[in-house]
């Protein structure tokens, strides 16, 4: 009986407080977590950014395809 208590009190004794040992992981958790959903914000308006230029680049490829129909219909 004396040897279990012995093993259980050096068990006991090599721990500290567990969360304060632990902390470092959420800590971690949070920033990655973070710094993904800055990631993220940063690309919320790219689409609006360039709709000039996908109108500008759909309307030079519908011209282009009218004069590829023109020069294929001899005119």
């Amino acid at each position: 009986m004396q040897f279990a208590t012995i093993v259980a009190a050096a068990a006991e004794g090599q721990h500290g407080n567990v969360m304060l040992e632990t902390i470092w992981f959420p800590i971690v958790a949070l920033a990655a977590f973070g710094i993904g959903a800055l990631v993220t914000f940063s690309y919320r308006d790219v689409s609006n950014r360039h709709a000039a230029k996908a109108e500008a680049y759909a309307r030079s490829q519908t011209l282009v395809r009218a004069g590829e129909a023109d020069a294929e219909a001899g005119h």
